[in-house]
């Protein structure tokens, strides 16, 4: 299956909004990029897995100043599965208050809702060997 220009444009669009809605505390426009039960695999950092936006709203205002300021992305590559279906895969890099800054990995599924594009599930890992660990130490 190919993937049209348009969806693949607008799927990266969406996956680049997360950001700026979390960075700009839009929580409340989550579900503009998630579907409503989306499950967020947070297990790599020992939360498991958060199902639905209300609970991904949440864990966001958990950590309160504590969040980092800026939440880039990059790297997208996008892998048609079946009709309405999308696997996306990317770079995250979160900036903190005190110009340190962490990288993750984002694994989505996103999918056809409508006329729009939603992630329905997200798996975020944490990147902390360099190679993915294949370098020797």
């Amino acid at each position: 299956m190919t993937l049209a220009l348009e969806d693949r444009l607008a799927v990266m669009e969406l996956l680049a909004l997360h950001g700026h809605l979390v960075d700009d505390g839009a929580l409340d426009r989550l579900a503009e990029v998630f579907t409503a039960d989306v499950e967020y695999d947070l297990t790599d950092f020992g939360r498991g897995t958060l199902t639905g936006v209300a609970a991904l709203r949440d864990a966001a205002l958990a950590p309160g100043a504590a969040n980092p300021v800026a939440h880039h992305v990059t790297g997208i590559v996008l892998e048609p599965l079946d009709e309405g279906r999308v696997r996306a895969r990317s770079k995250g890099l979160g900036v903190t208050t005190d110009g340190t800054c962490g990288s993750v990995t984002y694994e989505d599924t996103v999918v056809r809702v409508g006329v729009a594009w939603r992630v329905a599930r997200r798996k975020v890992s944490a990147r902390r060997t360099p190679l993915g660990g294949a370098g020797r130490s």
